[in-house]
Order: C-alpha cells, then structure tokens, then sequence
C-alpha cells in the first residue's frame, strides 16, 4: 500500500547529490586576487594578455596561486589568484607600473578583487558560491539623480537647429526664429507661408506639436508629450547602460545597478571601498562624436607636419594617429541604435540607425564625399579617442553601416558603445553610504546562527513530539534547506539580509507542512484506521490544504517579485524558490522516509508520532 517505486527514490537522490553539489562552493571561501581589465574600448584583453601578466609576476618574483582568462562578462579581464593580501597588494602595485607606461594616461585598470576557492571540477559544472550583497560583504552605495531637464533641453536645442534646417531644405522663409523656455518659436511675414512651414513641421517631424499663436503669423513648436515621456525615460536607461559598463572596471562582482522612481539611480558596489575611485569612474562624462578625416595630410606623416586650422590630432587603437576636423558630423545623441551585423561581403559590420534630424545631417555630410573617411571618436575626461576609421562607400542617410572590423566580437563591443557610451544625462549623487567589510561579516554571522538556532530548536521540538515521524520532518527540512541554496548558488543570486529571512520564513513553512501532515496521520489513527491506511490517508488528506496554503503564499510572492523593487525583490526571489523546494520535501521526501520505513511491514500495528488523544474515552494511547 504504501510502496514508492524505485524511479522515486532515485530522483529524491538525484535531488539530495544536486544539492550536496552546488551548496558546496559555498563553505570553500575566497581569496585575494587583482583584475585587469581595459579602460580603452580600443584595447581589448585576450590570451596574449595573461601571458604577459604571468611573465611580469613570474620576473618579480611575485607568487602565484592561479591566473585565469575571463572572457564570461560584458569585456574580457585577466584576474590572477594569490594567497595572502600582502601579496595582493604587491602585486597590484606591480602591474600598474609595468602595464601603464604612462601613469597619468593608464590603459588598463588594475582592480582588487576576491575569487571563489571553489575546486576546478566543481566549476566545470557550473558550481559557485553565492554572490554577497552590500549589507552582507560591505561596500559603497550610491543614489544618483538623473538631470532629466538638461536632456529635455539638449533635445529641444536639436529641435530649433532640426526647425531652421527643414525649413531652409524647403527654400521656406522666416523673419524670425527664437527659444523661448520649453518650446520654439517661429515668425512668418504672411499667414500663406506659415502654412506651408505648418504642413512641412508636421510631416516631417512626428514628435512635436505646433500650434499657432492667435493674431500673428508665428508658429510655437514643443515636443510631445510622449517625446517629453521618451526623453526623460531613454535617459535613465541609457545611463544605467554605461554605468553597468563602467563598473567593470572596478572588479566588482554583481553590481547592483537600477532605476528607482522616475529619474533616480541606485548603484551598490559589494566589496570596494575605495569611494573616491569608485565615484570618478561612475561620474565619469562622456560623449560621442562623428568627424570626417583631414585628408589633406599625407597618411604617415601626420606627427611631423603642422596641424592644419580646423583640425586636431588623435590617436587610434595602440596609437596610430589620425588627423580629424573640429566640426563634427553628428553626436551621439542622434543614434537611436546600434547593433552588430555583418556587410555584403560577410564581413563584421556594426549597423546604424539615427533618428530624423541625423538622417539629415548624415546626408548633407556624406554627399558628394564617395571615398572620403570618416572617423567615430569616444571623448572621456576631455581627451577622445578613435575607435574606428571607415571609408565612405554611398551616400548615407538614416541607416548605414560601417565596415572594416576585425571580429564579430569587436562590432559587438563598438555597437554596444555606440549604444551607451556616454551618459544621456549629467548627474549627481544625493546619498552615500560606506558599509565596512568588519560589519558586513557581522551580518553575516548574526543571520547563519539567527537560521541556525531556528532549526535547531524547531528539529528539536519536532523530535520529541512526533517521535519518528518527526525526525522524517527534521530530514525533510534538512533538504529542503540544501535544495534552496543549491539552487541559490545555481542561479547566482546576491544573498542580502532579507534573504537570509527569506530562508528562515521558508524554513517555518516547510515545518508547518509536515506539522499538517503528522496531525492529518493523528486523526486518522483516531478514527482507528490501520496504520498502513492512515499513512495513505494522511499525506492524501493533507496535500489539498498544502497545496492551497502555498498557492496562496506564492501569488503574495510573486506580487512582490513583480511590483518590488530592490531588498523587496531580493526577499520575494528567495521565497518563491522556498515555496518550490518546501513543497518538494515536505510531501514527496517526507512520504518517501515514511514509506522506506513503514511501507513494507505487512502486520504493522502503531507509528511512532507521539501522543494520540482520543475524545471517546479522554485516554491518551501512544503509538
């Protein structure tokens, strides 16, 4: 009667070795490492870079506990394992005067970091610990606002130049054309022409609204509503992008990067506490810029001959210069996406799409100029930087691409600056908090022996009062606990402090399942059903209300998942999965112990689940 057959043991051992395997990693611990990683989106990292590494370290007599290529993230890095912080520290100190020959100008970013001790075979299955959040490891955290107003004015500063542009296009004329705080106005000498400025405005330019001004001839031109709505939301987005790219440089291992409210940034940083670093790199200003190349300067020759007035030197990739004009084509605020693709011949390419106003900007540029280069140049802390230098093949309109990259990898990481490169928006920071690792570690030890003690005492009181089918229930959270965590390590969520409250809440629903299922077993014994029967009975009786009991509870947590934000969600992630594994242990690992234990004595006559209190003659029988 009561009989699992043998696939049903085996997948609650395949679940108890699944657990056993990627809970492990969390109990190895860390050791100190540096990373390395490019600070220029013209000088990518790759194999040939560890090897450097490695000789560096190897000629200054610097021990080495491990190096390894990380190729997983957005950029490539090189981090390197050592065994103590003095050799750390040595070592950092080290690479940045061997690989920055110039210490004012550095290209790449030397960054403390901590690497898993986590054995190699168990990294191959994808094995790793748990990442630590702010509240757990330490670290900074910054809340960050966003100056919506200056891109909604930089936006309707596009639309004046974007106005005058059309109009003259259209051979339309205007006595007069003025800003006037959020809109532009526009004065016509007759209401005739204002007409037809009215109708080209209108069908040229989808995102603004026009409207005349009663008893003149003058149009007032302001953005939409929704163009207001897009502007400030694409500028927060675009800035959360070049953040998330920034921080890599810091070595930090998963940053807490997101929106909060309508024009706000929250950036938590685990682990670094070098705050003045920490807030030059995520402050850091940058902008995007189109510019046709001098070509009146014979290529080679370009350090020994006079720059010509109008243009500027620059430097490409490894330092190969580059003589470019002043005026630039377009900025990137006209690029509204990039991606990687590949040419007519197959090659990598890096796909454009601007927006109207650059639309037409690229076409009064590009015609008549077959043959003629044009540069992309990245500006940071004042100084620009080429990224790349592509011929022009045909007049280019809202949409072109260019050519001539190396990899598909290097057209994906030149799209992705093209895309977020520089912020949309300036911004400042409101808020700053400093979280020291000592108190970090003290949360830590305070929220293991807070769960700890809970089970403890929960085992305990299940022991003593349900006997056997107690210590089945002890068993069964002791999975139940293993499997949360297993597939918290799997997933890669940052553990905070609610959810380590998470944990301990799961742990008391996983207990108050198996508390519903021994009394289910206690009234069927009552009733005196045979033992065998009231095992049957008791898990089948109780699964119902288990099962709406949890229901109800993962509606509540995935509402929080969905609409929270933040610790809130970080909590709801935790509960949800505990919902999950609860349900797996508390009546299939449960039933299972049962059944192992019970299931294949055919003259059974009581359960050891403690005392069992009859009304009828208001004497307790233990079974």
């Amino acid at each position: 009667m009561n009989r699992y057959p043998l696939w049903k043991y085996l997948l609650i051992v395949a679940a108890i070795l699944f657990g056993i395997i990627y809970t492990l990693p969390n109990f190895f611990g860390e050791s100190p490492a540096v990373q390395i990683s490019s600070i220029r989106s013209t000088v990518k990292i790759d194999t040939q870079m560890m090897n450097q590494v490695e000789q560096i370290l190897k000629d200054n007599n610097v021990p080495v506990d491990g190096i390894y290529f990380d190729a997983s993230g957005m950029h490539s890095t090189v981090k390197v394992r050592f065994t103590t912080t003095d050799t750390q520290f040595r070592a950092k100190e080290i690479l940045e005067s061997k690989l920055n020959s110039n210490p004012d100008d550095p290209t790449f970013s030397i960054a403390f970091n901590l690497l898993p001790n986590t054995p190699q075979w168990l990294q191959s299955l994808h094995a790793l610990p748990m990442y630590l959040g702010l509240d757990l490891r330490g670290g900074v955290h910054f809340l960050m606002q966003v100056d919506v107003e200056a891109a909604i004015n930089s936006r309707i500063q596009g639309l004046q130049i974007s106005a005058r542009n059309l109009l003259r296009e259209n051979n339309i004329r205007y006595s007069g054309l003025v800003r006037a705080r959020d809109s532009v106005e526009m004065q016509f000498n007759d209401p005739q022409t204002r007409q037809r400025a009215e109708k080209v405005l209108k069908s040229q330019m989808s995102d603004i609204t026009v409207r005349e001004e009663t008893g003149s001839d003058k149009l007032i031109l302001t953005l939409s509503p929704e163009a207001i709505k897009q502007v400030k939301e694409n500028s927060v987005k675009q800035n959360i992008a070049t953040l998330s790219k920034r921080v890599n440089e810091l070595g930090v291992n998963e940053p807490v990067i997101q929106q909060q409210g309508a024009d706000r940034i929250v950036v938590q940083l685990p682990g670094v506490q070098d705050v003045s670093r920490a807030k030059d790199i995520i402050g850091r200003t940058a902008t995007l810029e189109v510019r046709m190349v001098d070509e009146s300067i014979t290529r080679g020759t370009e350090e020994s001959v006079a720059v010509p007035l109008g243009s500027e030197l620059f430097r490409q990739g490894k330092g190969t210069p580059v003589i470019l004009y002043k005026e630039p084509v377009l900025t990137g605020e006209y690029i509204s996406n990039a991606s990687a693709s590949f040419d007519q011949y197959q090659q990598p390419a890096v796909s454009i799409d601007l927006n109207g106003d650059g639309g037409r900007k690229m076409r009064q540029a590009t015609r008549g100029k077959i043959g003629k280069l044009m540069a992309i140049v990245l500006f940071e802390k004042g100084k620009g930087e080429v990224l790349t230098v592509a011929s022009i093949r045909d007049e280019l309109g809202s949409k072109f691409q260019i050519t001539g990259m190396d990899t598909p990898e290097a057209a994906t990481d030149l799209a992705l600056l093209l895309r977020a490169g520089s912020l949309a928006a300036p911004m400042h920071i409101i808020e700053e908090r400093t979280i020291g690792p000592q108190l970090g570690a003290e949360n830590i030890t305070k929220g293991f022996f807070s769960t700890l003690y809970g089970f403890v005492a929960v085992s305990i009181f299940m022991i003593l009062y349900y006997l056997v089918f107690g210590f089945f229930s002890v068993i069964a959270l002791s999975v139940n606990v293993l499997l949360l965590i297993a597939i918290l390590s799997l997933m890669q969520v940052t553990l905070t402090l609610p959810g380590i409250a998470a944990i301990a809440l799961a742990l008391g629903m996983a207990i108050d399942s198996n508390v519903l299922i021994n009394e289910r077993i206690r009234e069927e014994l009552r009733a005196n059903s045979s033992p065998q029967s009231a095992i049957a009975n008791g898990f089948g009786h109780a699964w119902a209300t288990i099962l709406d009991s949890n229901v109800t509870t993962l509606i509540a947590g995935l509402a929080l998942l969905i609409f929270g934000s933040g610790p809130v969600r970080g909590f709801a992630v935790v509960h949800v999965i505990g919902i999950m594994t609860s349900l797996f242990s508390s009546v299939f690992v449960s039933r299972g112990l049962a059944n192992l234990w019970y299931g294949r004595r055919k003259k059974l006559t009581s359960l050891s689940i403690g005392q069992i209190w009859r009304p009828a003659d208001n004497a307790g029988i233990k079974k």
